[in-house]
């Protein structure tokens, strides 16, 4: 019940009777984890079966989630709309802040045509199509993924792909394949971030377990890139490439996510990843797959020789990552992290009083926003001096990113949903129930916590939605299971990654990019085993890491 104020004044709502989770609320721990199923199953089955917009699918689990929780789980109506609404506002700030900003600051190089120049930067150190790929699908998806994402490195670098002269069909396939190691830290970190949000563990040390994941993919990633270009002969003849780039992007990854930071992770990686083939090729100038074509022009008029792009205009192409690397770099520094992370907006959300079932106070009750030092607010910063730098006016300024927000009405809408829906669940005990219930598999679950993550973005298309979706679960689970939870919920992303090529999202996009439009099966075919393949291993990979042979890796 509310209690009301005695005064004269408005009505003032101070406290509501404390809900108290029940994980077995429905009959018994069993029926209550079936019954938890449901929304996520209705999420699942529209999404992969029936093929409804993820938006509406995602408005449809919000439902489920909100029945369930009011008629199984007995929640109160209000506490469980007022669930919905934290987690959507969080879905807001700072997770769409972020987004927004990234994609923002990557359309004013597009609007300015300093995109173009980069790509043909690119293009330009090599003729050889296994370096193409390492550099366009690898290394330049990567940037477009931790500034992007969203589909937007898949779309991109197919098209460039097909415009240096691969078929459609192998562009989509590398360009779907190149976008896996990247995804955990993509768009500023967007994913690894949620995941510390709905689980409560420390944003560093997800940050630092996922680091010490997802690069081992990356040494893999550009030697498959070069076996689908070329078969054995390609590995035979552009391996050099292929190690040195997954290498450094290894390491670039493991570093930047442990000691600098999270939002960095992909930026660095892949900028250091293209440096070293760069560099490679400078000392095995007459290799094969290092072999020079001229500069493409920029532009040129009807009967004049075309102009190639000024080391002017190629510095201010790249000046956009150095400038976001400087400001993330400066906001880490010791004064200033502390002076930025004191500014934030932190309150009890209203009317929710949610205990756990130990009888605790639920950290679901309270909402908190660091204004200043999360990563949204650092990209306009960046944002605002790439405008200057760029030459873009204040009206081009301020209509791009207007333009971004209307670009991702439908993403916003979807990801508000996904964490209202998470938020919802985890308040109510849904996931606590499911969680109960899979720790039952014990030692096993460390090796299907990457599966079922990877199931998750297979279906929704992203890993911030599957860590939402299931990051909670994976944090209750190790602990029913007597693992560690950082390690089952780092791995619920970085197994996610690897269902990424597969999910019906980006294989749409991949196949309408390269005008392959009703292809989708085919593309699907082609990446499915490369998918199942590096989920074996890295679902190994973890399950040692959960045993003293491997438990050295982590932080």
């Amino acid at each position: 019940m509310w209690a009301r104020a005695a005064s004269s004044d408005p009505v003032i709502f101070l406290a509501q009777a404390p809900y108290q989770q029940d994980p077995e609320a429905v009959g018994g721990l069993g029926l209550s984890a079936l019954v938890s199923v449901i929304p996520l199953a209705v999420v699942l089955v529209l999404l992969g079966v029936l093929r409804v917009r993820a938006q509406w699918a995602a408005l449809a689990g919000l439902a489920a989630a909100l029945v369930v929780a009011v008629a199984g789980f007995g929640m109160p109506v209000g506490m469980s709309l007022a669930a919905a609404a934290h987690g959507a506002l969080f879905g807001l700030f700072p997770i769409l802040w972020i987004v927004v900003n990234a994609l923002w600051v990557f359309n004013m190089t597009v609007a300015t045509g300093h995109f173009d120049i980069l790509r043909r930067s690119f293009g330009s150190l090599s003729i050889d199509t296994r370096t193409q790929a390492i550099l366009v699908a690898f290394c330049f998806g990567g940037l477009l993924e931790a500034l992007a994402g969203f589909g937007a490195p898949v779309a991109i670098t197919a098209v460039m792909l097909v415009a240096l002269g691969f078929t459609p069909l192998k562009a989509a396939v590398v360009a779907l394949v190149a976008n896996t190691a990247p995804v955990a830290f993509g768009a500023m970190g967007v994913p690894v971030i949620t995941l510390a949000q709905v689980t409560g563990l420390p944003l560093d040390v997800l940050s630092s377990t996922v680091g010490r994941q997802t690069p081992i993919l990356a040494l893999f990633v550009p030697l498959v890139l070069v076996f689908i270009v070329d078969g054995r002969r390609g590995i035979r003849e552009a391996w050099v490439p292929a190690l040195g780039c997954g290498v450094v992007f290894a390491l670039g990854q493991f570093l930047t996510s442990n000691f600098l930071s999270v939002e960095l992770t992909d930026i660095v990686a892949s900028l250091l990843g293209a440096a070293a083939v760069f560099a490679l090729a400078r000392v095995q100038p007459k290799a094969v797959w290092a072999a020079r074509q001229p500069a493409v022009a920029a532009t040129g008029g009807p009967g004049t020789a075309p102009a190639p792009d000024s080391r002017t205009e190629i510095r201010k192409a790249y000046a956009p990552y150095v400038v976001i690397i400087a400001v993330f770099a400066l906001a880490q520094l010791p004064g200033i992290k502390g002076l930025l992370a004191s500014v934030k907006i932190a309150f009890p959300w209203p009317g929710m009083n949610v205990l756990n079932p130990a009888g605790a106070r639920d950290k679901v009750n309270d909402f908190s926003f660091s204004v200043l030092s999360t990563a949204g607010t650092l990209m306009v910063v960046a944002g605002l001096i790439v405008a200057v730098l760029l030459g873009v006016g204040a009206r081009r300024t301020i209509a791009a990113w207007t333009k971004t927000v209307g670009e991702l009405k439908w993403a916003i809408l979807t990801v508000a949903s996904v964490l209202a829906l998470a938020y919802v669940m985890n308040a109510s005990g849904q996931t606590t129930s499911i969680g109960l219930f899979v720790a039952g598999a014990g030692a096993a679950l460390a090796f299907l916590s990457p599966v079922l993550g990877w199931f998750a973005v297979a279906v929704t298309g992203s890993d911030t939605s599957a860590n939402a979706l299931f990051g909670s679960l994976q944090v209750t689970a190790a602990q029913g299971a007597g693992l560690p939870p950082e390690l089952l919920a780092s791995a619920n992303s970085s197994g996610g990654v690897l269902g990424k090529m597969l999910s019906p999202q980006n294989l749409t996009i991949a196949a309408a990019a390269v005008k392959l439009d009703g292809q989708e099966g085919t593309l699907l075919r082609k990446v499915i085993g490369w998918s199942l393949g590096m989920l074996l291993v890295l679902a190994t990979i973890i399950a040692l890491q959960a045993t003293p042979v491997l438990g050295w890796m982590l932080p």
